[in-house]
């Protein structure tokens, strides 16, 4: 079981990347978003950003265990699940506006789609590395609960920006 729990933590091979894995294993985030936009509704998206922050906390926690390491570089699970909550309030902006959310289909067709998703993965590593105000607090508690929380902050702070944005340009 340490082996799977391992295997997840590090994004597979992502965590394992000896310079920025970090960054690197952000990019994992980018299977588990089109993962969630398969059903094309915001309401099953957003259950599956809420459901993947307690596992995350339960594997990255596990992982210190295993390691016998707080919050090791090698550990990219929580950036991952980071990713889908950048692109939150882009999302439930379109919803509210009555253009619906995209399946990972329709994804495709929105103009710029990629100006979009680089632009959060850009905003997400800044607050990830700079950790302003309370996303550096989080880091304190207990457990795989403080590895994560730090970057869902960095998730949601990241989805206030790059929702704003979203929400001046269209």
């Amino acid at each position: 079981m340490d082996r799977i729990i391992l295997l997840l933590a590090r994004g597979g091979v992502l965590g394992l990347v000896p310079k920025a894995p970090g960054t690197i294993g952000t990019l994992g985030g980018f299977p588990i978003t089109a993962l969630l936009l398969l059903s094309g509704n915001f309401w099953v998206y957003l259950s599956g950003c809420m459901l993947l922050v307690p596992l995350s906390a339960w594997i990255c926690g596990e992982a210190e265990r295993i390691l016998d390491c707080e919050d090791p570089g090698e550990v990219v699970f929580d950036e991952m699940i980071a990713v889908p909550i950048c692109y939150l309030s882009i999302f439930a902006l379109m919803e509210l506006q009555g253009d619906g959310m995209p399946g990972l289909n329709s994804l495709f067709e929105y103009e710029l789609w990629w100006v979009w998703a680089l632009c959060g993965f850009v905003i997400f590593r800044v607050f990830d590395i700079w950790k302003p105000g309370p996303i550096d607090k989080v880091q304190s508690l207990q457990g795989g609960w403080g590895v994560t929380m730090d970057d869902v902050l960095a998730g949601l702070l990241s989805g206030l920006v790059l929702g704003g944005g979203y929400f001046l340009l269209k």
